[in-house]
C-alpha cells in the first residue's frame, strides 16, 4: 500500500512541472563561415510575452535554455577598437574598448527568428557581415 502511494505521488510531481515550459537551444554561430570567437546570443519573444533568456558564445559554442515560442534572436560580436581608463588619475587601469562588429539586423534590429519548442532545440547561424 504505501508503494502504490509513493507511486501515485511521483507520478503526481512528474506532471507537475515549475513554471513554463522551455526549451535548450544550442548551436555554433559563424561569421562568413569562420566560428565567432566570442559574442552573446540573446532570446527575445517575438509576441513580448515571455521571458528574455540569453548566454555566452564561446569558441563559436552556445547553451541557452529558452522560454517556448517564437523569438526574435540577437547575437552580439564585440570587437576592441581602442582602450580606454576607468579614472584619470595615476594608478587608473585601462580596458579595452569595445563596439558591435555585426550589423544591426543581427542584434538591434535583428531579423533571425527561431521558434523554440520543449526539449532539445539544435540551431547553427552563419551570418554575413554585411
Amino acid at each position: 500500500m504505501r508503494l502504490s502511494a509513493f507511486l501515485s505521488i511521483a507520478v503526481f510531481a512528474a506532471g507537475c512541472s515549475s513554471g513554463p515550459p522551455s526549451g535548450e537551444v544550442s548551436g555554433t554561430v559563424s561569421i562568413e563561415g569562420t566560428l565567432l570567437e566570442r559574442g552573446s546570443i540573446g532570446f527575445v519573444p517575438a509576441d513580448g510575452n515571455g521571458q528574455t533568456a540569453g548566454g555566452e558564445i564561446k569558441a563559436g559554442q552556445y547553451i541557452v535554455k529558452s522560454s517556448v515560442g517564437i523569438m526574435k534572436v540577437e547575437i552580439r560580436a564585440p570587437k576592441v577598437v581602442g582602450k580606454q581608463k576607468d579614472y584619470d588619475a595615476p594608478g587608473g587601469k585601462w580596458y579595452p574598448l569595445e563596439e558591435e562588429s555585426l550589423p544591426a539586423k543581427y542584434n538591434d534590429e535583428t531579423v533571425l527568428t527561431l521558434e523554440v519548442k520543449a526539449g532539445t532545440n539544435q540551431k547553427s547561424w552563419d551570418l554575413k557581415k554585411k
